[in-house]
């Protein structure tokens, strides 16, 4: 039955990750709080789940043109220049703290999105 279930969330938050919603975000939370896997644990497998899903959501997003690439480069060099330096700062956190500065990023994030939404 457990297996059963985390094969469902699986499934769901796969889909929601290609519509590009934060279905790993979903997952981390998921197996944080219900399936009992620790912070670092769960974050690898975010990772891991992140390669399978990422193709097919960035072919979805390049056909429809749904991509700004500006912005997007931007990120994506930002992202090289800060992930070994926050890993290593990471590794040193107790993992309660970083569970909470987690849930405080998708705090922000989620009331950002509610709030500032441009209107189409």
């Amino acid at each position: 039955m457990v297996a059963a279930v985390a094969v469902l969330v699986g499934i769901a938050t796969g889909i929601i990750s290609g519509f590009g919603i934060g279905g790993g975000s979903l997952l981390v939370l998921y197996l944080t709080a219900f399936a009992g896997v620790s912070q670092y644990t769960a974050g690898g497998i975010n990772l891991l789940y992140f390669i399978g899903c990422a193709p097919a959501a960035l072919i979805g997003h390049i056909r429809n043109r749904a991509i700004d690439w500006k912005s997007a480069l931007w990120c994506a060099g930002a992202g090289v220049l800060v992930a070994i330096p926050v890993s290593l700062l990471a590794a040193d956190l107790d993992t309660n703290l970083l569970r909470r500065l987690f849930g405080i990023g998708l705090l922000y994030i989620g009331i950002k999105e509610l709030r500032f939404r441009k209107s189409e």
